[in-house]
């Protein structure tokens, strides 16, 4: 498979959290295939929004990964983006392909469907950590080309799980995919 250029996060989030749909995501041995997202940039429910040890990473690179914990016990997965600029996509969900038993223990959950339908799970399931925060994209966490999305099979809605900026329409994921966190 193709990796992902590095030159693609270089671009706008909100276009990117479009692309990310059907690629694939390798991390120590597992694979799954990206089918949500969201994209922040400098608006009032991103991080970016005020510069911070944890939320510069943002402004200053492009195609790292950006994890940060949520609640004390969840980490987020996000790619850095917007050159330049402010700029990150949250993955919000995977379809998982290969390393499944050990996401199943991980999860202690036998739901396939429940493994990484959403931020927190899908790192859990992985075992994404803070460890590779602010690498780049590659050096550890891979990213290829696995499937084209058709633009008719993406739906665009808005962001969940935030109390600011709730009208963007910034949340992206593939029709009819039952990995999604919600619908």
């Amino acid at each position: 498979m193709k990796k992902v250029s590095i030159n693609h996060f270089s671009g706008d989030a909100v276009d990117l959290a479009k692309f990310l749909l059907g690629k694939l995501i390798e991390y120590k041995g597992h694979k799954a295939m990206i089918v949500e997202t969201e994209a922040y940039k400098d608006d009032q429910a991103s991080h970016a929004n005020k510069i911070t040890p944890r939320s510069e990473i943002m402004y200053s690179t492009h195609g790292h990964v950006y994890v940060y914990l949520i609640y004390g016990m969840y980490h987020c997965l996000n790619f850095t983006t917007n050159k330049g600029e402010r700029g990150a996509v949250l993955i919000r969900a995977l379809e998982p392909l290969e390393g499944l038993e050990e996401m199943h223990k991980r999860r202690k959950t036998d739901k396939i469907h429940n493994l990484c339908s959403g931020p927190g799970k899908l790192c859990q399931a992985l075992n994404i950590t803070k460890e590779i925060n602010s690498t780049k994209i590659h050096d550890k966490l891979k990213l290829y080309h696995y499937k084209e999305i058709p633009e008719e099979d993406i739906h665009a809605t808005t962001r969940i799980g935030i109390t600011k900026a709730l009208e963007l329409p910034w949340r992206f994921y593939i029709k009819k995919n039952k990995f999604i966190s919600k619908s």
